[in-house]
């Protein structure tokens, strides 16, 4: 991580001004698998503590979250325990491919970043930024930059005054090989600026 940071701020100052404001950033680590996955499906578009309240609820009323058990759990008892009908319907996609042997968790880790994202992709549900964010918290990826995340592009357009996604990226591309270190800056500027405090 250290030789991660300290490329960072030979890169850009900004960096360094965040770091010196609000000391080093966590790097959120969060187990490979099913529940994971599942978890990041609820964090879609909503507040990760939010997310977090409705995974506690369905994990109290199955016990375990695995494939088997949360393919078998009606529409209308996971109304019941808050999840919208769009992502009771995401969660039971990638049940079911794993259930069915389209999807094997066990092997992404052997895998580049890319091979990940095209296996992943495939489930109704699983876009980019949920892949970005198993990629950096599950795989420990260390060059994403995930631009479906509303923090880090509002936190771009702030600190570096860029607009545009594609100048984003491509002004990024100096944080090469190490984006998802500069995100976890990133992430750290936004929530300490706002007295937030996040437990990923």
């Amino acid at each position: 991580m250290q030789e991660a940071i300290n490329y960072l701020l030979e890169k850009d100052t900004i960096f360094k001004a965040i770091i010196e404001q609000y000391g080093m950033p966590v790097i959120p680590k969060r187990p490979q698998g099913f529940e994971t996955l599942v978890l990041l499906i609820l964090e879609q578009q909503v507040s990760i503590d939010s997310a977090k309240a409705t995974f506690l609820k369905i994990k109290a009323s199955q016990k375990t979250v695995t494939p088997e058990i949360l393919i078998l759990v009606s529409d209308q008892e996971f109304r019941n325990l808050g999840v919208s009908r769009q992502k009771t319907s995401y969660i039971k996609a990638l049940a079911t491919a794993l259930l069915h042997k389209e999807l094997d968790l066990k092997s992404l880790p052997s895998k580049s970043a890319q091979q990940v994202r095209e296996e992943l992709i495939k489930i109704k549900g699983i876009g980019n930024w949920t892949i970005d964010i198993y990629l950096m918290f599950c795989l420990q990826a260390p060059d994403l930059l995930p631009l479906g995340d509303i923090a880090v592009v509002n936190t771009i357009k702030e600190l570096f005054n860029i607009h545009d996604k594609g100048e984003m990226e491509a002004h990024s591309m100096k944080w090469s090989p190490y984006r998802s270190f500069a995100t976890y800056i990133l992430w750290h500027h936004y929530l300490k600026k706002r007295n937030r405090t996040v437990t990923y």
